[in-house]
């Protein structure tokens, strides 16, 4: 077996496969002797044992063209013999589907509408069975309510099971969200925003913790990071080995947080809920897979405080509209410059302000990280909450970081409010910057005394919308900082002069 096989059964068996059918080409030379092919086998179904697959069926496919589907296999495979071992495979399959029926009933919402005091729902049932009159509840928003009638294409249904898609009518009028989950009333799914899961990454590009991702369990969709990789299994032994980041055909035990409650059953209970798709936030395209575990215990603990002097409160008590200036572009472009010349600026019209700079925050909060890509998705995100919370104290925020990556400025925009977040590129050709290399820093890149370094060998990702840009190696600092106080008067954070 090569290695990349055992690689890849060993991802189907955490994702939680337990019946594998391998076709085996070979033809001419190529085909192997009945010696090497009993040990193959043999040494295949070892292998899928240990790792918990249970039911194998290794077959020789005659032709090394596209992969074939179970129902090629038995026209390739040769002999009665085979034939019959696929026939057991198949029925195998079949007994597994009609374990998914006796779980409990699992409905992820497509649509629903409201109408004559009923609501109906849409979807296909993953899980259970369901007949008129059953008591279900509705679940993150736990509602219950009565099933009256089940419609399929064909008409009025008196039981639905899974693989079924159909209509469910439900007795009371309810607001159901896309993606919520009708479940029964006596084992309903389980809420919770915190997970453990096993994490299986299936892209070139790593996985980092703290960097932002979308996720998709059933019909629900909620924004997810990756707080902590615990540790990275090791294929075959499931040792377990540090790690900070996850590359791809990787697997490993993670903590993740999610930005809104989901409806969910552990993985081990009802795969079809609790199996979770990572998706790239801006193109959709699917990264990983996350098997939950179970809910952190933290996230049935910890609650929103509820306070009675909020960010508008403070806001109009500093008579100024809050916000955050995100100054991004290369070193030496000159965020830190402009950005304390609008600072003067602006206390000199008599606001409140704070400035965040990437080197004045890494000598305390950020101390201890570095400028590995990991490191910096963490700086970030550190600073993006810091500023937040500055938003809601009523200040206006300046933060100056090269912040290369536009994912991690696209999370510091989102928490906080449309409008709230102004980011100004501060754009300079990169030759300019190293001639200005007021820290001596790009010198050291290129002798590779300083690695990660953005612009050098660590990559800076240009905005593509940003509100502002300034190009520095065509105007003065003052005249720059003039532009964002004319930026911020058009955007009505600024009163007009």
């Amino acid at each position: 077996m090569t290695a990349g096989l055992r690689r890849r059964v060993f991802l189907l068996a955490q994702v939680g496969v337990r019946h594998l059918a391998l076709g085996v080409t070979g033809e001419g030379a190529d085909a192997p002797g009945a010696e090497a092919w009993r040990r193959f086998e043999g040494e295949f179904r070892d292998w899928a044992g240990q790792l918990g697959i249970d039911h194998v069926l290794v077959l020789p496919v005659a032709s090394a063209g596209e992969s074939p589907g179970l129902e090629d296999l038995a026209v390739s495979a040769t002999g009665a013999e085979a034939s019959g071992a696929l026939s057991a495979f198949l029925e195998g399959v079949d007994a597994a589907a009609d374990r998914a029926a006796q779980r409990p009933f699992r409905f992820p919402v497509e649509s629903a509408r409201q109408g004559d005091g009923t609501t109906a729902a849409l979807g296909t049932v993953v899980a259970g069975r369901v007949r008129p009159g059953a008591r279900v509840r509705i679940q993150p928003m736990g509602k219950e309510t009565r099933v009256m009638a089940i419609g399929t294409e064909e008409g009025e249904a008196g039981e639905a099971g899974p693989g079924e898609r159909v209509e469910l009518t439900l007795a009371d009028p309810i607001l159901i969200a896309n993606g919520s989950v009708v479940s029964t009333v006596e084992s309903p799914a389980s809420v919770a925003d915190q997970f453990e899961v096993t994490v299986i990454w299936l892209h070139p590009e790593p996985l980092f913790p703290s960097r932002r991702y979308r996720a998709r369990i059933g019909t629900q969709t909620a924004d997810v990071v990756v707080t902590d990789i615990k540790y990275e299994l090791a294929v075959g032994t499931e040792e377990r080995l540090a790690a900070n980041q996850l590359q791809a055909d990787g697997a490993a035990v993670c903590n993740i947080s999610l930005n809104r409650p989901v409806a969910f059953d552990a993985h081990g209970e009802n795969p079809a809920t609790g199996l979770m798709t990572i998706v790239d936030h801006e193109t959709g395209e699917a990264l990983g897979l996350a098997l939950l575990h179970f809910a952190l215990r933290r996230a049935e603990n910890i609650h929103i405080q509820h306070v009675d002097i909020d960010r508008t409160a403070r806001s109009a008590q500093k008579t100024q509209h809050p916000c955050v200036l995100w100054f991004t572009g290369l070193s030496g472009s000159g965020k830190s410059t402009i950005a304390n010349r609008v600072e003067q600026q602006l206390y000199r019209l008599g606001h409140h302000t704070y400035l965040l700079d990437g080197d004045n925050v890494r000598h305390g909060l950020n101390r201890d990280l570095g400028f590995t890509e990991v490191d910096r998705v963490e700086n970030i995100r550190r600073v993006g909450e810091v500023a937040k919370l500055m938003v809601d104290a009523g200040l206006i925020v300046l933060t100056a970081f090269i912040s290369p990556f536009r994912t991690e400025r696209q999370m510091a925009r989102d928490l906080l409010t449309d409008g709230e977040f102004l980011e100004v590129f501060v754009d300079v050709p990169l030759d300019i910057a190293e001639q200005r290399d007021p820290k001596g820093l790009y010198k050291k890149a290129r002798r590779g005394e300083l690695k990660n370094f953005t612009g050098i060998d660590s990559p800076y990702e240009v905005p593509e919308n940003p509100e502002l840009i300034i190009d520095t190696s065509t105007m003065t600092a003052e005249e720059a900082a003039d532009r964002v106080i004319d930026a911020l008067r058009a955007r009505g954070r600024l009163p007009q002069a």
